[in-house]
């Protein structure tokens, strides 16, 4: 397994005037949005980027963190025989990723996903 990237995700009951916050601050442009979340990326570089949530999507908390890998049934796999609470079961959602939560030592929830190859 290969992480391929990393995503903090914030809590925000207006995601989008909190990245026109972000946005005008640093100069973050919206790679993605879906009224419930906001995607931020940089123009000039991919490597940071943050998502404000008001929610999970379908329903679900607003994870910690999110981890992009390349075969996110494999860290499944991982996660399960390593005895980690599964929060949110493997699933494919509707707007193509494959994901599933898990809760870290500290309760924080992890979202684990990869993007659907359809």
């Amino acid at each position: 397994m290969t992480v391929l990237r990393i995503v903090p995700n914030f809590q925000a009951n207006h995601p989008g005037e909190a990245a026109r916050f972000y946005g005008e601050l640093f100069g973050l442009d919206r790679a993605m949005d879906m009224g419930w979340i906001v995607t931020l990326t940089s123009p000039t570089n991919m490597t940071p980027q943050m998502s404000l949530m008001r929610e999970g999507g379908s329903g679900t908390e607003v994870p910690d963190i999110s981890v992009e890998v390349d075969d996110v049934d494999a860290a499944h796999a991982r996660a399960k025989n390593a005895g980690f609470e599964i929060a949110y079961t493997l699933v494919d959602e509707l707007w193509g990723v494959r994901r599933f939560f898990v809760r870290d030592p500290q309760g924080r929830t992890v979202n684990i996903l990869s993007h659907s190859s359809k």
